[in-house]
C-alpha cells in the first residue's frame, strides 16, 4: 500500500544541527527538513562529509537571510598527523608520501604563529568547489587535475590544545571560504614533515556554538508537537544589524515595498531589522538608500509561520 505523502507546513525558523560523521550536508538538511514537514529549507554552508559539527538549517522564511551566516565566520577543532601527505588531506586518502617528524612543541607553536592572520591558499582538488558546473571532487576522482586559483582567507587564531608527538588537537578560527585541510597540509609543510587531518569537527558559526545544537537522532526522537520549539527565530541570523521599528501604517507599506520615512539620521546604505511596533513582529530588512528613508531590501511574508 503506498504511504500517503505529509503535507509540508510553512514553518519558519532555524534549527541549530549537529552534523554526523559522513553524512552529506545536503542528506542532513533533508532529513531535518523531512522531521519539521517543512516546505522550504537550507543550510548555511557545507561541511565535508568526513566533518561533524554544526550546521544551521533554516526553515521557511529564514532562507532568506541564511547569507549573513554563509559569510560569518567560523570555529573548528582539528586533529592533525604529521608525516604522511595523501591524495584528499584527510583519513580517506591513499598516502603518497612518508617523513619522519623530528620537531617538538615549542617549533609547532612557532609555526602554527605563523599562518595566524592573513594567508592565500589554493582550494584542494576533493573540494565542493565547482568548475564548470561540476564540483572539483569528480574531477579528482576521475584523475584528472583542474587548475586553481589561490584565495585569500584570514585565520583569526590557532590554538594548540594537545600535541603527542605525532598528532596535534588545535582550535581553529578563521573566515569564510578557509579550508582547514588545506591549512593541515599547509602546516605540514613548513614542518618539513607534511600533514593531513583525521578529524574535523566545526564549534562556532557566527554567534552560534556547538554547545546550541542537536542531533539528527536526538531531533528524531523528540515528538513531533514539540519540534518547533527548538527552532530558533529567523531574526537571529541578523541579530548584528541595528534594529527600527515601524508603526502599523508604516509596516503595511513597507510590506508593500514601498520606502517609508524615518526619525533616525543615519548614514545612508546602512541596514536595519525592522519590527512591528505592538507585536514585536520581524517584518524584514531595510536598508536606507537616502537620508531618512527606508527603503525594503528583503521581506518576510506577512503568512509565515516562525516560532
Amino acid at each position: 500500500m503506498t504511504q500517503m505523502r505529509r503535507k509540508k507546513r510553512a514553518v519558519s525558523g532555524v534549527l541549530l544541527l549537529d552534523k554526523p560523521y559522513n553524512v552529506t550536508s545536503n542528506s542532513a538538511l533533508l532529513k531535518a527538513r523531512w522531521l519539521f514537514t517543512a516546505a522550504k529549507a537550507g543550510h548555511t554552508g557545507v561541511l565535508d562529509p568526513l566533518a561533524t559539527g554544526l550546521l544551521p538549517v533554516c526553515l521557511g522564511e529564514a532562507t532568506k537571510f541564511s547569507s549573513y551566516l554563509l559569510d560569518a565566520d567560523k570555529g573548528y577543532r582539528a586533529t592533525i598527523r604529521f608525516g604522511k601527505v595523501t591524495t584528499t588531506g584527510d583519513l580517506e586518502g591513499e598516502v603518497l608520501r612518508e617523513r619522519p617528524v623530528t620537531f617538538d612543541e615549542t617549533a609547532l607553536r612557532r609555526v602554527l604563529a605563523q599562518f595566524v592572520g592573513p594567508i592565500s591558499q589554493v582550494p584542494p582538488m576533493y573540494s565542493a568547489l565547482k568548475f564548470q558546473g561540476k564540483p572539483l571532487y569528480e574531477y579528482a576522482r576521475a584523475g584528472v587535475d583542474i587548475e586553481r586559483q589561490a584565495r585569500d582567507v584570514v585565520i583569526h587564531a590557532l590554538e594548540l590544545v594537545s600535541f603527542d608527538g605525532s598528532e596535534a588537537v588545535v582550535d581553529v578560527l578563521c573566515s569564510k571560504g578557509t579550508y582547514v585541510r588545506t591549512l593541515a597540509e599547509d602546516i605540514g609543510e613548513a614542518l618539513d614533515c607534511g600533514a593531513f587531518l583525521t578529524g574535523l569537527r566545526r564549534t562556532t558559526t557566527g554567534g552560534f556554538t556547538l554547545e546550541q545544537s542537536i542531533t539528527l537522532e536526538a531531533l528524531e526522537a523528540v515528538p513531533e508537537t514539540e519540534r518547533d520549539a527548538l527552532l530558533l527565530p529567523m531574526d537571529v541570523l541578523v541579530a548584528h544589524l541595528p534594529e527600527i521599528v515601524l508603526a502599523p501604517e508604516q509596516a503595511g507599506r513597507f510590506r508593500q515595498g514601498q520606502a517609508v520615512r524615518i526619525a533616525e539620521k543615519c548614514e545612508t546604505m546602512l541596514r536595519f531589522r525592522v519590527y512591528l511596533t505592538e507585536t514585536r513582529e520581524f517584518v524584514g530588512l531595510g536598508e536606507v538608500r537616502e537620508p531618512g528613508v527606508l527603503s525594503p531590501l528583503r521581506l518576510v511574508a506577512a503568512s509565515a509561520a516562525e516560532v
